[in-house]
């Protein structure tokens, strides 16, 4: 099947909706905190997957720039860019790990976006440190990773978790302390915490996962109708049920009049 039919024909908000439902959850909430602009303000997505957060941003008027360490990823990015004319979104192949090496993109970007990524790396703190190098004094990092007291959606939200960078998830995720303290050794300021993809979310992902072990196309179509739903009901009805978020969003600052961090580069 064609990855990028839907968008061939619906567009933008076709991208969101090719995996799961809590990629639009997260894509509302950075709406929300990513004003339309006409200045071109440079924006960096950290662990972009196939680019809808870039997409999403370039058609808001962002310079936006999508990281990802898979090539058949980026190849679906770029795709799906044309197709929504999304000319000024790029995409290049970087493992984010890496990040730091890339002195050409220090203090180059207004915004930065990481969602659902930096519950992969090991090394959470140098991740942060490295964004942290790639924003502009001023500039912000709007983050989602899951939060630590969610209730699993299937068995294997509760681990085992992964001892090794293969893909999978190697911790459980985080608190907003867990979150202030990496802000903190990056000399950054954590300025809110909000959360996302409450019950109805969860409840639909669980279905999409289960019905897809007889067939991912037969539980995307099941599922399709009732996605509009997590953002009209959600929060009352999470609220309701006291049911916890499952993921955690964090809005961050990078001080226009720093403190020296030479151990950070800056």
């Amino acid at each position: 099947m064609d990855k990028s039919l839907l968008v061939k024909i619906f567009g933008f908000p076709a991208t969101l909706i090719h995996g799961d439902p809590l990629v639009l959850d997260r894509w509302l909430w950075l709406r929300k905190r990513l004003p339309k602009t006409v200045n071109g303000e440079k924006l960096l997505d950290i662990g972009c997957g196939t680019g809808a957060f870039s997409i999403g941003a370039a058609l808001r008027g962002y310079q936006s720039l999508g990281l990802s360490w898979d090539a058949r990823n980026q190849q679906v990015a770029n795709e799906r860019a044309k197709l929504c004319q999304a000319h000024s979104a790029l995409f290049e192949v970087q493992d984010v790990r890496n990040l730091g090496s890339r002195t050409d993109l220090f203090n180059q970007f207004e915004v930065a976006i990481c969602c659902e990524n930096i519950e992969h790396i090991i090394d959470d703190q140098k991740l942060i440190v490295d964004i942290a190098k790639c924003l502009m004094p001023g500039g912000r990092l709007l983050l989602t990773t899951p939060f630590y007291y969610y209730r699993a959606i299937t068995p294997g939200d509760n681990g085992p978790f992964s001892k090794v960078e293969d893909g999978g998830h190697v911790r459980r995720g985080y608190t907003e302390a867990m979150l202030q303290e990496l802000c903190e050794s990056a000399g950054l300021i954590l300025e809110k915490t909000t959360f996302c993809s409450g019950f109805t979310s969860q409840k639909l992902c669980f279905f999409l996962r289960y019905f897809g072990r007889l067939h991912p196309i037969f539980a995307w179509g099941l599922t399709l109708p009732f996605r509009l739903l997590p953002p009209i009901i959600d929060k009352v009805v999470s609220g309701l049920l006291q049911w916890p978020y499952f993921s955690i969003c964090i809005e961050v600052y990078k001080p226009r009049s720093q403190k020296s961090y030479p151990d950070l580069g800056f």
